[in-house]
């Protein structure tokens, strides 16, 4: 008896979500990936006190979801794991493609890319892939994927694009082994430039240190 593992190509669906209205006012847009176990109808809360008229924020949705806890009751969703992770990472970074397709942003604003826990590996893989220019890149309580090497980042003016990494200091998920094996990381790969904020507390979204940020 054997077994082969084999592929399909086929065509999928999957929904994002916008928050405030894309207009001329329009300074900034935020493409946001938030964490593991989120929707990202809850995820979007965290920037409610951006201002409206002159943010607009786009936030896709991680394709696999599942129930959290044994309740059956509350959903949450994945982008990757170590399953098939090349294949899914491609179909990640298509799908992201397809938003901004339908998104038909313009080029006079700001573009701000955030990450939050699982989304920063989906935030920096998309970044250096597509080589997006952005204006601002928030790595935020995550870790960047080992495969990524400075000559990943070179396309990136750190004078153009300022880059902050951020976390809290009781953050259950980064020991101090990995705190410091992302430090030396972050510090090859963005030569340096990167800013650290570091606040009180453990692995969650401050929505004050949000605000701050531009």
């Amino acid at each position: 008896m054997s077994n082969t593992e084999k592929t399909v190509t086929y065509t999928t669906e999957n929904t994002y979500l916008t928050q405030n209205e894309l207009t001329p006012k329009t300074k900034n847009v935020w493409l946001v990936f938030h964490g593991y176990g989120y929707l990202s109808r809850y995820f979007v809360k965290y920037f409610n006190g951006l201002n409206a008229e002159e943010n607009y924020i786009i936030v896709p949705q991680a394709p696999s979801k599942y129930y959290l806890k044994n309740e059956f009751k509350y959903v949450g969703a994945s982008w990757l794991t170590k399953e098939n992770t090349t294949t899914e990472i491609n179909n990640v970074l298509s799908y992201i493609d397809a938003v901004l397709d339908a998104e038909s942003l313009p080029n006079n604003v700001n573009f701000i890319l955030f990450g939050f826990s699982q989304g920063v590996s989906v935030a920096a893989r998309w970044l250096t892939q597509r080589k997006m220019n952005c204006k601002l890149v928030v790595l935020y309580a995550g870790g960047i994927p080992n495969e990524l090497t400075p000559t990943d980042f070179e396309f990136l003016d750190f004078d153009e694009t300022k880059i902050k990494i951020i976390y809290g200091d009781n953050d259950e998920f980064l020991t101090p082994e990995r705190l410091e094996a992302e430090h030396v990381k972050y510090e090859n790969l963005f030569q340096g430039k990167a800013e650290v904020i570091n606040f009180e507390g453990t692995h969650e979204v401050k929505p004050e240190i949000i605000e701050g940020l531009i």
